[in-house]
This record gives structure tokens, sequence and C-alpha cells, in this order.
């Protein structure tokens, strides 16, 4: 009798992000896990962008552009992701991002609607592309809201008189702050960019920034 062939388990990254440095990933990577094995893929790396604002500039984006060199290399043949507003909150970055994996033959998942972009014939789900525009545009529209809504919030205790930002005397002085971050000044001093700096040393885009400029 012949010994049944296993089926090989399909490559996976997840990508999972938050956009400040309170924040963490655990949850979302802890969910897509869970996907990965009710659907038996395989999770080849996790990708996590710590700090980063959904609405970065795309060379600030070290988490979209280390999954794209997975699918470039043939590593993976889908990105899990939590939800299309964890991948960006600029409809121009996510939908070149999407490009980008459908051109490789890498399929898009998220995790809120349990869709993805390919079907298993490789082709474009219709349903799937149709339903990441319309996520896409409300996850831009939903931090132009908050935008607006800290702007009117800062306006009316402006109004009212109220002192706003950090108390007089509390900002922390430069060398205090250096002294925070010593792992990125090495790796910045060590040539790195500020992408590869925040991914070495687990920092937000938005503090190896603030890192580079102090020491600059």
């Amino acid at each position: 009798m012949a010994t049944p062939r296993k089926t090989k388990s399909v490559p996976v990254a997840i990508l999972a992000r938050v956009s400040t440095d309170k924040q963490n990933t655990a949850r979302q990577i802890h969910e897509l896990h869970q996907a990965a094995v009710e659907n038996g893929w395989e999770v080849v790396e996790v990708i996590e962008e710590a700090g980063v604002s959904g609405k970065a500039a795309p060379d600030e984006r070290y988490g979209l552009a280390r999954a794209l060199v997975l699918a470039q290399r043939g590593e993976i043949k889908k990105v899990l992701v939590h939800e299309v507003s964890r991948l960006a909150r600029r409809n121009s970055t996510a939908h070149k991002f999407l490009e980008e994996l459908e051109t490789l033959g890498v399929s898009l998942y998220w995790h809120a609607q349990r869709i993805e972009t390919l079907l298993p014939s490789g082709k474009r789900n219709p349903a799937a592309s149709i339903m990441f525009s319309l996520l896409a545009e409300m996850a831009r529209s939903e931090r132009e809201t908050l935008v607006d809504r800290i702007n009117s919030g800062l306006d009316k205790a402006r109004r009212e008189g109220k002192t706003l930002g950090r108390p007089q005397g509390s900002t922390l002085k430069k060398t205090d702050f250096l002294s925070n971050h010593k792992d990125v000044v090495k790796q910045l001093r060590a040539g790195q960019s500020i992408r590869h700096a925040a991914k070495i040393t687990g920092k937000g885009v938005s503090t190896v920034q603030r890192v580079k400029l102090a020491i600059s």
C-alpha cells in the first residue's frame, strides 16, 4: 500500500504594526499564529513594526520592505496582517504593497474578515479586492477623524487658557535622552540606516529619528 504523500505547508510571514512604543503587537501576532495553525500554514518569519505610524512614508516602513524581500526570494506565499489598517493608513502605500505582492504571486490575508487577495488558483479574488479598497479608505478616514478630534481638543484647551505640552522643566535633557537609547546611538554610529537601526534595537522609527537628530 502506497504511503500517502505529505502536503507541504504553505510558508507565510506575519506582519504586525503598532503606532506607538507604548503599544505592543502581542495580540496581533498571537491571533495570526492561531490562524496559521488552523489553516495549516507555516510561519517562517514574524515582522514587527513598533512605533511606526500607518501614515509613515514608504521608505520608513521597514516591515513592508522586509515582507517584499521574502516574497521576492520566494520564501513566502502569503503575508498575514490582523486588519487592513495595520498594513497602512495611507492609501497609496497600502495599494502599492498589495500590487507588488500580487505581481510576485503572494497573497495578502487579513484576519479581521478572514479573507485573502488571491484565490487557490493564484488569480485575484474580486471580492477581496473590493473589500480591501473600502477598508483602506476607512483606515485613512479614521486617522483623519482622530487628528481632527485632537486638534479640536487642543483648540478648546487653548481657549480655556490651559497650558499645553510638558510642564516647565520636565523636558528630558539631551544627554539623558541619548543615555536612554545607547543601543540606537551605537547602531547609527556604526552606519545603520534609521529603518535598520529601529529593527535591530526594537525601537520605533520616530525614536531613532530623534536620536539621530540629537547626535548630528
